[in-house]
């Protein structure tokens, strides 16, 4: 599964897509087959396929930066949409990105020995095979400070901070917000303002911003990774 910004996008055990939510068109994801992975970005739904090649769908206006424009990919095994960008990873460890790049957020061609990618609002990270992280994109209060992070085995890019899980459980940020001592997570993944985090023991901790209630998860318990 995946959230974007208005809209949400469910990956099924055959290899098709479902989508719910404000549909300008990056719900039309009913055609799509032979899926393995998918994200949602703000106005646009992207789609692994099983060959390497991707699929994307979103608001023909709000493509007028291209992150749709993923056609031509190939070879790829990872991909993450951001808010006006979309990021590859490639099978040989480089990655390929399309959208706006008024940060420099799709200013990866030099990247080398990545092993994970993830698309922020206005800055794309990438996890490198030897724990180290790389950036790209906006510098807003810090988010791209992590040249000193070391022994990290997943990343997330938020709105405005940027989140890496240690292979110790441990979690370390960059950005505006303060966080935690977290201890024993399994999983992270960062929202605009806020951070998620799930626990060895299935529980899931939060932080960030709260006016709806969306780091209310102190009472969930039994979380399991997929495939877990």
């Amino acid at each position: 599964i995946s959230a974007g910004s208005e809209h949400t996008v469910g990956l099924k055990a055959d290899g098709t897509v479902v989508a719910v939510g404000s549909s300008s068109g990056q719900c039309n994801v009913s055609d799509w087959t032979d899926i393995v992975a998918v994200s949602a970005g703000e106005h646009h739904t992207v789609g692994l396929k099983a060959n390497g090649t991707v699929v994307a769908a979103g608001y023909p206006v709000l493509n007028q930066y291209g992150q749709c424009d993923v056609s031509d990919w190939t070879d790829i095994v990872a991909v993450s949409a951001g808010e006006l960008h979309t990021v590859g990873l490639k099978a040989d460890g480089t990655v390929v990105a399309v959208g706006k790049n008024s940060f420099g957020q799709c200013d990866v061609s030099d990247w080398t020995d990545i092993v994970a990618i993830s698309a922020g609002s206005e800055h794309t990270v990438g996890l490198k095979a030897d724990g180290t992280v790389v950036t790209v994109g906006r510098d807003y209060e810090g988010l791209r400070d992590v040249s000193e992070w070391e022994n990290i085995v997943a990343v997330s890019a938020g709105g405005f901070h940027t989140v890496g899980l240690k292979a110790d459980g441990t979690v370390v940020m960059a950005g505006k917000d303060n966080l935690p001592e977290w201890k024993d997570i399994v999983a992270v993944t960062a929202g605009v303002k806020l951070t998620v985090a799930l626990k060895a023991d299935g529980t899931v901790v939060a932080i960030g911003k709260n006016d709806y209630g969306q780091c209310n998860v102190s009472g969930w318990s039994g979380i399991k990774l997929p495939n877990k």
